[in-house]
């Protein structure tokens, strides 16, 4: 009973940790400082450092439980909704406006490496479930592949800067992307075979 204490202990630490890592993050971008983590998470940075080795090792556990949280839930819900060329624009545009409030966070996760093939899989696989309805459906094109999803939600992302905390920016040039998935006459260029 005591070790299940101490490792119930141990999670609760790490969880607190990842909650001020994730604030942090959105709050002040990506420099995150572990003292200030240890600080706001209330517990000793000797603890971080035994958790998550290092600041690479918190934003990767921070990045994941967002992921896990705010948007893998969001591809999921997609797959089941009746209307799969709207869940396909609905998503798009709620993982946009989740990545883009949460900028810090994810510039960080890119510069420690913590956006895996894994992290992925797991939204693009539910959004290729989705993205073939709405293609037998006829809602979108159909020379769409779901790495072209991956690519809207990166140009719309790029268009994110500080001095429009709203994110009318990403929400302007998404919704151009967006009308590109439209069934159109002429066919895409085919894409690489990376």
């Amino acid at each position: 009973m005591h070790e299940q204490g101490q490792r119930a202990d141990a999670q609760r630490n790490s969880d607190k940790i990842i909650r001020a890592a994730i604030a942090i993050l959105r709050e002040s971008g990506p420099a995150l400082s572990l003292d200030e983590t240890a600080r706001r998470a209330g517990i000793g940075i000797a603890t971080v450092y035994r958790r998550f080795g290092d600041r690479d090792g918190v934003i990767r556990a921070a990045f994941a439980t967002y992921f896990a949280e705010e948007v893998e839930p969001l591809a999921l819900a997609a797959r089941d909704a009746a209307d799969a060329g709207s869940a396909l624009n609905e998503v798009l545009a709620a993982t946009v406006e989740t990545l883009a409030a949460h900028h810090g966070l994810l510039r960080a996760a890119h510069e420690s490496g913590a956006i895996t093939v894994d992290i992925a899989e797991r939204f693009m696989g539910p959004l290729g479930e989705v993205l073939s309805r709405a293609q037998r459906e006829g809602q979108v094109r159909a020379d769409l592949v779901v790495r072209d999803l991956a690519a809207i939600v990166v140009m719309a992302l790029s268009t994110v800067h500080p001095r429009d905390p709203g994110h009318a920016d990403p929400r302007r040039y998404l919704a151009l992307l967006l009308s590109s998935l439209r069934p159109s006459p002429g066919e895409l260029p085919a894409p690489s075979c990376s």
